[in-house]
């Protein structure tokens, strides 16, 4: 099965969205790149509809530089979703886009299904911090995406789901400066997420690797205890791309989403 490419205009902002399978509509969202692909993607295309949207500035969309903080993100987001004809989707939000799924489910949760957020971002606990990405050096990085670091390796150059070098360079340079435009207004969360967590209605599934080295899964519990119909799901043996090193973690989501 293939994945199709849908191309929208949001607000004047060209929009690309990779499109897979058939069944309940699910939107998912991408984290801080695009790096990974969207190939887990195929482990819920037997039972849902799932909608890709590259960010703008990510992946093959066009910048947005006027989009300035992760607000903007939400509406952009909240306009895509109505421009796709989508009736209540799922939502589904990989660490940035964790953070994403879950102010929209703040402000718009009775417009969406279940939610589930994997290590998202933004809740920035004290106790319970995030590494700072500015602090890894690009030849360490992999080692915090993946426990296996070989699943890590097959995006970087000389692996097997890479572009070639000049690409990668190349996208992870657009990429980079449409991530300083989402942090540009409160960093990498929003001071007032956990306080409005309790008004997200939706049916949630808090998924995290066991030993993810960026955003440890100790988070998990919180995020938990401050949404109302939340559980969470502890994936052991693997770290922040979950999906990618154990498939079952994919299975789990889409039986949370079935059920």
């Amino acid at each position: 099965m293939d994945f199709e490419t849908l191309t929208l205009d949001i607000d004047g902002v060209r929009t690309v969205v990779k499109a897979i399978g058939a069944g309940p509509a699910v939107l998912a969202l991408h984290g801080a790149a695009t790096i990974e692909g969207n190939d887990w993607a195929r482990g819920l295309a037997d039972r849902f509809r799932v909608y890709l949207p590259h960010h703008p500035g990510f992946g093959d969309s066009d910048p947005a530089p006027h989009l300035t903080g992760m607000q903007d993100m939400i509406v952009h987001n909240l306009r895509l979703a109505a421009a796709l004809g989508l009736d209540r989707p799922h939502l589904v939000g990989h660490s940035m886009g964790g953070w994403m799924a879950a102010e929209m489910a703040v402000v718009a949760g009775e417009r969406f299904g279940k939610l589930v957020l994997n290590a998202p971002a933004g809740l920035n606990p004290p106790d319970h911090p995030a590494t700072d990405l500015a602090a890894i050096g690009p030849e360490a990085l992999p080692g915090y995406l993946a426990h296996n670091v070989d699943v890590a390796l097959r995006y970087f150059p000389g692996g097997s789901h890479c572009p070639p070098l000049e690409e990668f360079l190349a996208a992870r340079g657009k990429e980079g400066d449409a991530l300083q435009n989402v942090l540009k207004v409160h960093g990498f969360g929003h001071p007032n997420l956990g306080r409005w967590l309790s008004r997200i209605p939706n049916n949630t599934l808090v998924v995290w690797g066991e030993l993810d080295r960026l955003l440890p899964a100790s988070q998990a519990p919180i995020w938990a205890e401050r949404i109302p119909n939340a559980r969470t799901l502890i994936v052991p043996g693997v770290g922040h791309f979950a999906m990618q090193e154990d498939p079952k973690t994919v299975t789990a989501i889409g039986d949370f989403l079935a059920a």
